[in-house]
Parts: structure tokens; C-alpha cells; sequence
């Protein structure tokens, strides 16, 4: 059985959760998300826990029994607490501002870049180099923050562009240094 999916999720006082048929809907103080229940998966909600079981052992039905039970966890907390992803833009005159709820970049391209804000995700700018995503569903605020880091994927050579804030790169060296590595026999 899986060791993820047999341990209870435990629920906060400021947390609802309420089922309707194969939707699970997990409300808080921040917002609400709604979670489908795939075929074969129960749960058993009680006011400070949540169980999630199975029915059989299919394959299908074993893989799905620890995701449910983490995705049911990460609802939970963000809709008390929330996630947030900050990313950080380096390069010379690269900089962002809100303008309403639109983002705009100004990132080495010829115009700039304007990012909507989608619904139920919250963007800040700090500093005019760094870009806050907050949001209550985990998968949304991940994939709005890489569609961002996306826009100017952090150059090889300079490492100018978006990246997360600590991340780290590994930079090639440039053609000079290459030439000097080459010249001493690579030492």
C-alpha cells in the first residue's frame, strides 16, 4: 500500500471541505480549490482529518491513491497560508513594473513585454528586478512563474534573463577563455 497515500491529511480550523459527487472542493480564508476524485479513490472526512483510501489494487488506481492525498495537503495550505514563487531578472537595464494588472517587462527585447495578470493569482514586483507570484493552487502559481521565466530564459554565457530566485548556473566561459584553456593544454 502506499506509505503517501495511508497517512491521514490533516485539516486547520479555518479549512471547509466539502464533497459533491467526485469533486472535492477545500475552502479557506484565501480562497478555494476544487479537486476531482478519480474513479476507484474514496475519501473519509472527519473534522480534523481527511483518509483517503482505494478501492483495488489496479495500477491505476495505486498510482492515483498518494497524488489525491498530496494534492488534498497542498489545498489545504494554500488556502490558509498560499505559495509563492519569486523569480529574479539580472541584466544591464533589465527591470519589471505593474502597470494595473498587467506585467511589463523590459528585458533586452526591442518593445515590452506585457504579462496579464491571470484570475486567482496575485503578481507584485520588488526592487523593479524581482517578480512575486502568489496564488492558492501550487500547480497554477508554478506554471504562471515558468511562463514568466520563459519569456527571457537566463543567457548561457552572461546569465542575463528570469530565473528563480537561487537559482544557480552553471555559465560557460566565452571564447577567450576557451582559447586560453586550448593554448595550455586545458589545465
Amino acid at each position: 500500500m502506499s506509505k503517501i497515500g495511508e497517512k491521514p491529511v490533516l485539516i486547520k480550523p479555518e479549512n471547509k471541505l466539502s464533497q459533491e459527487s467526485d469533486i472535492l472542493t477545500v475552502s479557506g480564508p484565501l480562497g478555494e480549490v476544487k479537486i476531482k476524485i478519480p474513479n476507484g479513490i474514496s475519501l473519509n472526512i472527519s473534522e480534523k482529518e481527511v483518509l483517503v483510501l482505494r478501492a483495488n489494487d489496479e495500477k491505476k488506481v495505486k498510482s492515483c491513491h498518494g497524488t489525491i492525498a498530496r494534492l488534498i495537503e497542498n489545498a489545504v495550505k494554500g488556502t490558509t497560508e498560499g505559495f509563492t514563487k519569486v523569480l529574479e531578472v539580472f541584466g544591464t537595464g533589465y527591470r519589471v513594473q505593474m502597470e494595473g494588472t498587467t506585467l511589463v517587462l523590459n528585458v533586452g527585447f526591442s518593445h515590452q513585454v506585457r504579462f496579464p495578470t491571470p484570475e486567482g493569482i496575485k503578481i507584485e514586483t520588488l526592487e523593479n528586478i524581482k517578480i512575486k507570484v502568489f496564488g492558492v493552487n501550487k500547480e497554477i502559481v508554478g506554471t504562471i512563474a515558468d511562463k514568466i521565466k520563459k519569456i527571457k530564459v537566463p543567457d548561457s554565457y552572461k546569465g542575463k534573463g528570469i530565473r528563480y530566485q537561487g537559482e544557480i548556473l552553471k555559465l560557460k566561459p566565452g571564447k577567450a577563455a576557451a582559447k586560453a584553456g586550448a593554448a595550455t593544454g586545458g589545465k
